[in-house]
């Protein structure tokens, strides 16, 4: 459930910039603010299900991500939206680190290994099979059933929790709750986003607009744009909270992240890499339903059934990964993974540029989902396998708070990227066709602010009377350089996959180098 909503908006996207008429901006922040809030509490709450309990924070979770779908089901303006995907994120936060830590309490020898399998199968399939379901909710219901339906799944799993989950929790041994720590890493990852998400629309060094910052404005005439600014506070602030980190633990004090856990190669490497992977996922997730949508003209359950292709192949390669990593090792297993994921960018970069036909399309999503089931089913175990079971809670949070980084890193990246290449190309493309009378830069900046949406609208509707006779063509050339714009992106996943692939490279050496301590480990 906490998965599949990190993916299920992107094929319902459009109908909501529609509906509420939000811009590519605010799209972007219902796509990835999710991810960001979840990333910036969920080493918060690993520690804390370590000292109050994993059972109760994993119900307290749940309940609060069922209250934020509710208030998303009901939103009536974009802010209202993002407010509730921020809430759904809190509850999310609490979810993730609470699963992967009270099966790494619970489960021991073999059975720990299937849990793990099941647990990263569950995973990948969630995420591949979001895009089907947001398709079948929005056509055939709306767009707020995606929401809807998390009410009564949440009621099941928390009937579930109380009947079969038991009660696991860390001794604490260090004093203190590290708050510092927790305001540091929030502000500094999520301003990083939040900078990659509205470079484009703010300017990236020259201010595009004025912008009001709470109580401030930044006015347009300034030297300099806020987000090189607000960049820089980032990185500073990421600065200071791994400095904080370093002194709590030379005092032995309790740490929001435990930095020796990247002693361990296997834990080290395994998190840079599903950084990588999970960028490439969700920078592709983003921009392929709005290329289908409004370039293709499918409608969202098409793309979604299009993207099912994806879900396909990851629920088969994951029922098979537990079967490959006996014969050749789960880290053999990732690697594997990941090279069939960048083929499957490739060719789908390929297919979009000669306009191949849909069933290649869809046979080219099938191949990455086989990559991205058996990398990811596989991807957990291998980080967490060194890591002793008292530091459980902080590992898993480490290494979901990672994945989810790389998912709101992923979608930013991929709209930034969208954006300034759209923009440039139907700038450009609008200048060579000369029609008087029209603004090719102020045409541009809407065909990306509406992430597509403007193609049909000139197409089929009132809005392509600005170009009499020419509206025709005109969608043709946005068609063009909304198409370069999503190339790019995807080139962007695919750059991002490709790093990912030479960390598990380096993962898969140091797995067969290391030899797994006991888990009874201090």
């Amino acid at each position: 459930m906490i998965v599949l909503d990190g993916t299920i908006v992107g094929v319902s996207l459009p109908a909501m910039i529609q509906d509420l008429g939000m811009d590519l901006t605010q799209g972007q922040w219902v796509n990835s603010l999710y991810a960001v809030v979840m990333a910036a509490l969920l080493m918060t709450s690993g520690r804390l299900g370590d000292r109050v309990g994993r059972r109760k924070l994993l119900a307290c979770g749940v309940g609060l991500f069922v209250l934020g779908s509710l208030a998303a089901a009901l939103s009536t303006g974009a802010g209202m939206l993002i407010a509730a995907r921020a809430v759904q994120g809190i509850g999310g936060a609490a979810v993730l680190p609470s699963t992967l830590s009270s099966m790494n309490a619970i489960f021991r020898g073999r059975e720990r290994a299937a849990a793990f399998g099941v647990w990263g199968a569950v995973m990948s399939g969630a995420a591949a099979i979001g895009p089907l379901a947001g398709g079948a909710f929005t056509t055939y219901l709306d767009w707020r059933w995606i929401f809807w339906v998390n009410l009564p799944l949440g009621l099941l799993v928390l009937f579930g929790i109380r009947r079969f989950v038991p009660e696991t929790t860390t001794a604490n041994t260090r004093g203190g709750f590290d708050v510092l720590g927790v305001l540091f890493s929030a502000l500094g990852f999520g301003l990083l986003v939040f900078v990659l998400i509205e470079g484009p629309s703010w300017g990236w060094l020259s201010p595009r607009r004025t912008v009001d910052i709470g109580p401030w404005q930044w006015p347009a005439e300034a030297v300099v744009s806020p987000i090189p600014v607000l960049g820089a506070v980032s990185l500073l602030a990421l600065a200071a909270f791994i400095g904080w980190e370093l002194r709590r633990s030379r005092h032995k004090q309790s740490t929001l992240l435990d930095l020796s856990l990247f002693s361990y190669s296997t834990f080290t490497w395994g998190n840079a890499t599903a950084a990588m992977v999970a960028m490439g996922e969700f920078g592709l997730l983003l921009v392929l339903p709005l290329y289908l949508i409004n370039v293709w003209g499918a409608d969202p359950m098409g793309a979604g059934l299009i993207l099912a292709g994806m879900a396909a192949g990851a629920f088969l390669s994951g029922a098979l990964a537990r079967r490959l990593a006996a014969r050749m090792g789960a880290d053999r297993v990732v690697v594997l993974g990941l090279g069939l994921e960048i083929l499957g960018v490739a060719a789908l970069v390929l297919v979009l540029r000669v306009g191949a036909p849909m069933p290649a399309l869809v046979g080219f999503l099938v191949l990455y989902g086989l990559g991205l089931g058996l990398a990811s089913a596989q991807l957990t175990s291998t980080v967490l396998r060194d890591i002793p079971t008292a530091a459980s809670g902080q590992g898993s949070a480490t290494q979901s708070t990672v994945r989810q980084l790389g998912s709101g890193f992923g979608t930013a990246i991929a709209g930034s990227v969208l954006a300034v290449v759209t923009t440039h190309a139907a700038t450009t493309k609008l200048e060579a066709l000369s029609l008087p009378g029209i603004n090719a830069a102020e045409w541009a900046q809407k065909l990306s602010d509406s992430a597509g949406g403007l193609i049909p609208l000139v197409l089929h509707t009132h809005a392509g009377a600005a170009f009499g006779e020419h509206a025709a063509q005109v969608a043709g050339l946005m068609s063009d350089a909304f198409t370069s714009g999503v190339e790019a992106a995807m080139g962007t996943a695919g750059i991002c996959l490709m790093v990912g692939w030479i960390g598990s490279l380096l993962l898969s050496r140091a797995a067969q180098h290391k030899t797994p301590l006991p888990p009874s480990a201090p």
